[in-house]
């Protein structure tokens, strides 16, 4: 009669240990000599948070008792603002469902994938049914594991271990089953180190590069003050011997040719376009500029009524008076199209002030300030021609608004390129961060010691 399979407890500590280690055959990729391949089960148990009892409800009070939340996991870390508390009765029912300061959590369901280390003030903090814990970590550094599973080669084990249904869930025996490299335990130390060090270096660079970033519009912001102030131009009046008092107070009608109005406000008949003309709404207007990409088209027979109220033209302002308000565009094409009642029209008089100089100050703080002010209607803003027409501006000569055209145009221009050059510097910084984790678990970041004991040894000690 042929013998049954052994047990865990009958087999040898070279039977155990031949199990833990993945096959050479089976190795992912190449590691030092001194390392091994093993799995997660083999190093540590991993153990699932608990849903709050039916009818139980967060505490409106902080209590002693706090609730961990995936939504609570950040930066390898916990959001301690927004944490959530039960009361002590709730807790008596789900006690061995909490997480060690020692452990290492892990997102299951939602945004799967999430790892980090709870800080030491909130060990013994109960732990979402949305999560795991990785814990019981024997013969491996915390953080040596939890930077491991942060990394590229063990979060690509995570997503194709997910279980794709309605909800997507990582169940918790497929965490265990996950293959990872094992150096020596000072090895792993010195890789952490060496990790936290180069991430600090790049934090830093990230904070500097972010905050061009984030102070974009407002640099942007202070620069169309100046200019519309008449401060970025002081310089070329005295240089031109010009005064300040040519600057002159008017509203937008005053500066448009055209009494200011807006688009049908008929219930538009779309069709195809190539039988269509085209047709512009506030939505076509929210970049700044005019976008032609996802236009509608009307009925030829619509398109003959509305022209003959309305024909906007090139040099024109598209203002949106609905919706997305206050935005403008300059019609820089030939076209021919109508707009909706989303729109207004500003036809700019062009002895009074140029169209790109008109579109400026309206897309500026000062027009935008006045905009704002005006605003009617409950859930989509509405912008009246009434006020439109009213909102005052200062306006310069001709000559001074080219002047201030072309500063503004150099400007701006640097302040955009600041910005583009900032944010490459925060995708490389991603990308790098990725590639240091890549060479940290691959042995490449020149901390090995191929003299130290094999980390076979440290697997067979904790199988023991």
């Amino acid at each position: 009669m042929a013998q049954g399979k052994k047990n865990e407890k009958e087999l040898t500590i070279e039977e155990r240990l031949e199990q833990a280690l993945v096959p050479v055959e089976e190795h992912p990729y190449s590691v030092p000599e001194n390392w091994c391949w093993t799995k997660i089960e083999h190093i540590a148990s991993v153990k699932g948070g608990k849903r709050l009892p039916k009818g139980r409800q967060f505490s409106k009070n902080r209590t002693k008792h706090p609730y961990l939340r995936v939504t609570d996991f950040e930066n390898r870390s916990i959001i301690s603002e927004q944490i959530k508390y039960i009361d002590t009765s709730t807790f008596c029912e789900i006690k061995n469902y909490t997480i060690s300061a020692k452990d290492i959590y892990i997102s299951i369901a939602g945004t799967i994938g999430k790892v980090g280390i709870i800080p030491t003030f909130l060990d013994g903090a109960n732990l979402t049914e949305n999560a795991a814990k990785i814990t019981d970590i024997k013969g491996t550094d915390q953080k040596f594991l939890m930077w491991l599973l942060e990394s590229e080669f063990v979060q690509r084990q995570i997503k194709e271990s997910t279980i794709s249904t309605t909800q997507p869930k990582l169940a918790l025996f497929r965490i265990e089953k996950i293959n990872i490299p094992l150096p020596p335990l000072a090895e792993q130390q010195r890789i952490v180190d060496c990790i936290e060090n180069l991430f600090a270096k790049l934090d830093e660079a990230k904070e500097k590069a972010q905050a061009v970033v984030d102070g974009f519009e407002a640099r942007k912001e202070a620069i169309l003050y100046k200019a519309f102030n008449g401060e970025l131009s002081s310089n070329w009046r005295n240089v031109n011997g010009i005064s300040d008092k040519t600057w002159h107070r008017k509203n937008l009608q005053e500066v448009c040719s055209m009494k200011i109005t807006d688009g049908t406000h008929k219930t538009p008949i779309y069709c195809e376009f190539e039988q269509g003309v085209p047709f512009l709404s506030a939505k076509d207007v929210t970049s700044g500029s005019i976008c032609w990409d996802n236009i509608k088209y009307i009925i030829p027979e619509l398109h003959e009524e509305l022209y003959s109220r309305l024909a906007p033209q090139m040099d024109d302002i598209l203002l949106a008076k609905n919706g997305t308000t206050g935005i403008a565009a300059l019609v820089d094409v030939e076209d021919i199209f109508d707009i909706y009642v989303t729109l207004a029209v500003l036809r700019p008089d062009k002895d009074i002030i140029l169209p790109k100089f008109l579109l400026r100050i309206i897309n500026s703080p000062i027009c935008k300030k006045q905009f704002d002010e005006h605003l009617t209607g409950i859930g989509v803003p509405n912008l009246h021609l009434r006020d439109i027409k009213n909102v005052q501006i200062v306006v310069p000569s001709l000559e001074e608004q080219a002047e201030i055209e072309s500063l503004l145009g150099s400007l701006l221009i640097k302040e955009q390129q600041a910005k583009e050059t900032a944010e490459a510097v925060l995708d490389q910084i991603e990308t790098m961060k990725k590639n240091i984790l890549v060479r940290a678990f691959r042995g490449e970041l020149g901390t090995n010691d191929p003299t130290e004991e094999s980390a076979v040894e440290l697997l067979k000690n904790m199988l023991i």
